[in-house]
């Protein structure tokens, strides 16, 4: 487990009843003050006691500006600073929060109560933790005082490992140095036990109430009011660490597999794979995305990522010798498993399943294969239940498009739909001008299921590819567009002439093949 993100709300708070009740518990049963100049009162007040306690003890107090990343400011402090259990730098930055809003008749009695989400100011409080390292706790001064718990499960592990005396050095959230690695992966591996929901809500408790509300409510009127946090998981990552002990090596399997599945994964341009000053920009309002893109951010590291929806597969070098495969979902609605601390466990088994599912999409991208009669195979009629399906000819642009497009979608994590592949082809084709393109592919991966290339498990809608079906329409592409075409086409050529700036050992290959196969031709009688 890497980073986790909690939200910390009030459930009673939720609701304009449940809110309106609350406040009367606060104020002892009276709704006298409640309105927008008083419920500002409170996050002012909130501001001030921070900013007094942060100066009374020396914690620095720093206000950041929009897009500035305070996670890095933090690091900075941490570097040069030496910090013990508690918080040690408060960070405050606007971010939207529910904040309630109240209207009043003429006569003074509240006529609606209701909840907006503007921009306003959020205290970041960054605390050392004796079991959990470096934890934040971002909340809101305004009613109902909504937060956010960060942690990293990476700091649990550096924690535990220290005490269990077992050797390894971090990179930032990676263990790239291990004495023990069959310990340390002992120590990981209870982060996705039952009990790690427990640590999580007891981290909370521990400081949640003591070291933040605290400014907002004091410990008598949060006893008074019966305000309590419950905890629900907003944000998760888990990764997978391939430890090498040649760093060459590393980036020679690393390099040869995202150049193999780049393409055939449809990564939309590799312009950043060779050093681009800047990441492709993306609109912070677009709708969900199903995209892979490759990027070089810094020099010596390469991240190959894959979006789907708020789904992200990554994979990169960390450091000089690991290899980290990384999945991440930035919403947990989009599991469809609930979101409440209690299903941690079933969320972390959909990232594990997620992150296997990227590494065996990738191993049979890169590896293909085909079996000896799936040529003569295809074009033949096939069986889908009780109905009589047409075979599958490669020679049509149409299937070798929706071939291409099952590909592109493989690693999705709870498989496709039979409209998303039709989106995936009208942006890999450009043809955008028929009405029944979702009817034709239908209609495809109906043939294709007659071939085993893909599944539709049980009655659902979402359509998977199997390994072995990933190998086979890998090598089907690759055997037409990348063997037969430019072998024929460089056939046709008398001689090479002068050799281009970039000569690949690919061309070098193309070349030799080129003066093999003409050769062939001539002997077989064959007019190239």
């Amino acid at each position: 487990m890497d980073r986790i993100v909690l939200n910390a709300y009030h459930t009673l708070c939720s609701s304009p009843g449940g809110f309106r009740s609350w406040w009367r518990r606060l104020h002892g049963g009276s709704e006298e003050r409640l309105d927008n100049a008083h419920l500002m009162r409170m996050a002012g007040r909130f501001s001030r006691r921070v900013r007094g306690f942060a100066r009374a003890h020396g914690i620095p107090v720093i206000d950041c500006g929009r897009g500035e990343r305070k996670h890095l400011i933090a690091e900075e402090y941490l570097a040069t600073h030496s910090v013990g259990p508690g918080v040690f730098l408060i960070l405050v930055a606007r971010a939207v929060a529910p904040v309630w809003e109240v209207q009043r008749s003429a006569k003074g009695v509240i006529c609606n109560l209701e909840k907006k989400k503007p921009y306003v100011n959020h205290d970041s409080f960054h605390i050392m933790d004796p079991e959990w390292g470096h934890l934040t706790i971002k909340l809101s001064g305004h009613p109902p005082f909504g937060a956010q718990v960060i942690g990293n499960g990476h700091e649990w592990v550096a924690c535990q490992a220290s005490k269990h005396g077992i050797d390894a050095a971090k990179d930032g959230n990676c263990c790239t140095r291990i004495a023990d690695a069959h310990a340390l992966a002992a120590v990981a591996a209870a982060l996705s036990e039952p009990d790690t929901i427990g640590r999580l809500a007891a981290v909370c408790e521990r400081w949640i109430y003591s070291a933040c509300l605290c400014f907002g409510l004091s410990s008598e009127e949060q006893q008074a009011s019966g305000f309590r946090y419950a905890y629900s998981v907003y944000q998760a990552e888990y990764s997978r660490n391939l430890l090498f002990r040649s760093g060459a090596q590393m980036d020679a399997v690393f390099g040869r597999l995202v150049d193999r599945t780049r393409a055939r994964l449809d990564v939309p341009r590799l312009r950043t794979l060779f050093g681009a000053k800047a990441r492709p920009h993306r609109d912070r309002t677009s709708t969900a995305r199903i995209e892979a893109v490759v990027e070089t951010p810094r020099y010596g590291l390469t991240l190959f990522k894959v979006h789907f929806g708020t789904l992200t597969l990554k994979a990169y070098t960390k450091g000089e010798h690991v290899l980290r495969f990384e999945a991440i979902v930035h919403n947990t609605r989009e599991l469809g498993c609930g979101r409440v601390l209690d299903r941690f466990c079933q969320i972390i088994t959909r990232l594990e399943g997620m992150v296997d599912r990227f590494l065996t999409t990738l191993d049979c991208v890169d590896a293909a294969f085909i079996p000896d009669d799936t040529l003569d195979q295809l074009p033949l009629p096939s069986q889908v239940g009780s109905t009589r399906i047409g075979g599958v000819d490669l020679n049509t642009p149409r299937i070798r498009a929706a071939l291409a497009a099952v590909l592109a979608l493989a690693p999705a994590p709870g498989g496709f739909t039979a409209a998303q592949l039709t989106a995936k082809v009208q942006a890999m084709t450009g043809q955008t001008d028929r009405d029944d393109t979702t009817r034709q592919a239908a209609y495809d991966l109906k043939k294709l299921r007659g071939k085993h290339l893909v599944v539709k498990p049980g009655t659902s809608r979402r359509y998977h590819a199997p390994p072995d079906a990933l190998r086979t329409i890998t090598a089907l592409l690759v055997l037409r567009d990348q063997v037969i075409t430019p072998i024929l086409a460089g056939v046709r050529v008398p001689r090479l002439g002068r050799k281009p700036t970039t000569w690949t050992p690919t061309d070098r290959h193309y070349e030799a093949l080129r003066l093999d196969m003409k050769a062939l031709f001539n002997d077989c009688g064959l007019a190239a």
